[in-house]
């Protein structure tokens, strides 16, 4: 029997409902239907035609922003795709490229958009971090880069989620950039690579948790994190890739280590062990773990809006199964949480999932190059 997940108890933040200005697309008339524990979910296009979508954040006035991996920004609204201007040039290599957005709660008077993105760095490429102001014109303006980790060769596993705290810190998720299971950079917490890192609203990394921890590290111990959201008690969840099975969710602490490369509930890819087994004293327990693995990008803590049954619920994409996994914290099951998947021929590959201001579901599906959205 594997050592049991630590404490499972998640919540979620209440959200203000506003009114969405947007207007789906006429594509959005060819519905699609599906099954749920909840009953039937229509699943409707919002947009499509994107070269691998990444990343999905609304706005206030309930419209969205979408990036592109390629280095493409744009705004979903009023039933109209309008790519935003004023990107610089990212560095495209492997998984690496425009990865997240994220719009602070600040935004209607700050008018700031956060991203994070691959960009070169000494010794190969990195994981950055920067913002720009979107001016009411639809254009970014001022971008600059506000953090950006050390670089190493390749381009794997560079994360990269952004998520606000509740007291206006910034979290970003990074990858280990390939460097374990041979490598320990995920263990070593004066590098950036394989951790949560916390910055300053000014972007500035907040100061060391200990000493022999660099400026804003606030965990360590992580493979490939393609997935963060906050739970009620302002914690940090995320999901993150493992090798061949262990992919896991995890309640990121301050200081705390959530064990990759040493332990894990995964094999190499040679489907070798890796490290010294399932657990250590020191190192964190997953609160979920998959074997096989689904490769979760995207996570989301549903308020229950539009489906009470939900409330609280974590629902991640897959990117190589083709479904929404939907994990119930209330539930337990032998690899931690209950799941339900939930299947359609619009589920392919997806890679990030929200949740709208009206209670809707969206999610970027990278086999369509589209955005969805799905509710009753």
């Amino acid at each position: 029997m594997p050592p049991q997940p630590r404490s499972r108890a998640v919540g979620v933040a209440p959200i203000i409902l506003v009114a969405s200005l947007f207007a789906l697309s006429p594509a959005a008339m060819a519905q699609g239907q599906v099954e749920t524990s909840a009953g039937v979910m229509q699943i409707a296009p919002v947009a499509i035609g994107f070269d691998e979508p990444w990343g999905l954040a609304f706005l206030p006035d309930g419209s969205a922003l979408v990036t592109e991996r390629a280095g493409h920004l744009w705004h979903l609204a009023n039933g109209k795709k309008v790519e935003v201007k004023g990107l610089p040039a990212f560095h495209m290599e492997g998984q690496g490229g425009l990865l997240d957005v994220m719009v602070p709660r600040d935004f209607i008077t700050s008018r700031e958009v956060w991203f994070s993105f691959a960009t070169r760095a000494a010794g190969g490429a990195a994981t950055a971090v920067g913002r720009a102001r979107l001016t009411e014109a639809g254009r970014l303006e001022g971008f600059e880069t506000v953090f950006t980790g050390e670089g190493y060769p390749g381009g794997r596993h560079f994360g990269s989620r952004l998520v606000e705290a509740a007291d206006g810190t910034i979290f970003v998720t990074t990858g280990d950039r390939g460097t374990g299971p041979q490598g320990m950079a995920a263990q070593d917490p004066m590098l950036a690579a394989g951790k949560v890192i916390r910055l300053a609203r000014s972007g500035a990394p907040l100061a060391p948790l200990r000493a022999g921890w660099a400026a804003g590290i606030h965990s360590i111990g992580h493979r490939n994190i393609q997935g963060a959201a906050l739970a009620s008690d302002g914690s940090l969840l995320t999901v993150e890739h493992g090798a061949r099975g262990g992919d896991e969710v995890n309640r990121a602490e301050a200081g705390r280590n959530y064990g990759w490369p040493v332990i894990t509930y995964g094999r190499d890819y040679t489907f070798l062990p890796i490290g010294e087994g399932q657990a250590k004293p020191g190192m964190e327990q997953p609160l979920h773990y998959w074997d096989p693995s689904i490769a979760p990008s995207g996570l989301m803590v549903y308020s229950g809006a539009l489906v009470p049954d939900w409330k609280g619920d974590l629902f991640t994409g897959s990117l190589n199964g083709g479904f929404l996994s939907r994990l119930s914290p209330d539930q337990p099951a032998e690899t931690g949480f209950a799941e339900e998947r939930i299947e359609a021929d619009e589920t392919g590959r997806v890679r990030d999932v929200a949740e709208a201001p009206d209670g809707a579901i969206w999610f970027l599906s990278v086999h369509d190059g589209a955005v969805y959205r799905m509710a009753p």
